[in-house]
């Protein structure tokens, strides 16, 4: 089920959902990382923005 754009409550802003393409495109364009990388990232640690934001950072400074 596709998110409802016309909500606009801000109840998932601290989530990327992994199962929403324009949320993992637009985490990965911010990131400067795959949208692969995000969802293998999310499959490790979960769908916090604030720790993927971190492990991405980490990702991009391996690289």
């Amino acid at each position: 089920m596709a998110d409802d754009k016309s909500k606009r409550d801000f109840r998932d802003r601290d989530r990327v959902s992994a199962d929403e393409d324009y949320e993992v495109e637009y985490f990965a364009s911010k990131t400067g990382i795959t949208p692969q990388q995000v969802r293998a990232l999310i499959a490790k640690h979960g769908n916090s923005r604030e720790i993927l934001e971190r492990e991405a950072l980490a990702l991009r400074g391996r690289a």
